[in-house]
């Protein structure tokens, strides 16, 4: 894993993005103190939202509903 200093870094940003790319780690530098790592970009995989996936699982009392005051503040 090469370190560089932050001026290397900012010299050669682009040289050192192809070695992210190619499955290299860097770490950049400040007064011989690690302070970040470039790594390669990893999307989180998060998969869309399905709607309705859970339906059937929870139930409300009807009786819940049938309060005078949940009615009122509905105007029912």
């Amino acid at each position: 894993m090469p370190v560089v200093t932050v001026h290397e870094a900012k010299t050669n940003l682009s040289r050192l993005l192809v070695q992210v790319e190619n499955g290299d780690e860097v770490v950049v530098a400040r007064a011989d103190k690690p302070v970040a790592r470039l790594v390669p970009y990893a999307a989180t995989g998060r998969r869309r939202r399905q709607l309705g996936r859970l339906a059937g699982r929870a139930r409300i009392a009807d009786e819940n509903w049938a309060a005078e005051e949940i009615q009122t503040m509905f105007g029912a």
